[in-house]
């Protein structure tokens, strides 16, 4: 298994950054370019969740993502240790956002170009987002993971 963990700034500007690294990094796997163009989409959307809801754009804290590959899989994990989510499966419906100027699909993006989700969240103490992708797999809306 290959392994990068990464830090960095929870400012904007760091969304793009993310995109490209895990991009670069899971292309080792035998991704085709449609499929690194989902991944690199869910990840925007998990690190902009750290950035704007976990730290409400505080630019002074730190996202973590962690990604892993090995043979055609990869698994992605972006933690922040922000305010976290006061209920998960209302965070998860479709269209559902605690900010009213944005659309509340960052999480139904993710779901459905994984083929694996989960999200683990504790108020006041952050939130881990992993998600998972094997290379070739039919695409299908992820389950979420209890």
């Amino acid at each position: 298994m290959n392994k990068a963990v990464l830090e960095f700034s929870s400012r904007a500007e760091n969304v793009a950054f993310a995109r490209v690294t895990v991009a670069t990094f899971v292309s080792q796997v035998d991704f085709t370019l449609p499929d690194l163009e989902e991944i690199k989409v869910a990840v925007s959307e998990a690190v902009s969740n750290a950035i704007i809801h976990g730290y409400e754009n505080n630019p002074d804290q730190v996202v973590r993502l962690e990604i892993s590959i090995a043979d055609e899989y990869m698994e992605l994990v972006v933690i922040d240790r922000g305010i976290g989510i006061e209920d998960i499966e209302k965070a998860l419906e479709p269209a559902f956002s605690t900010d009213p100027e944005r659309m509340g699909l960052g999480f139904s993006f993710m779901q459905s170009f994984m083929d694996k989700f989960n999200v683990q969240s504790e108020p006041g103490q952050g939130t881990r987002v992993k998600m998972s992708r094997r290379a070739g797999a039919t695409r299908r809306a992820a389950v979420p993971e209890q």
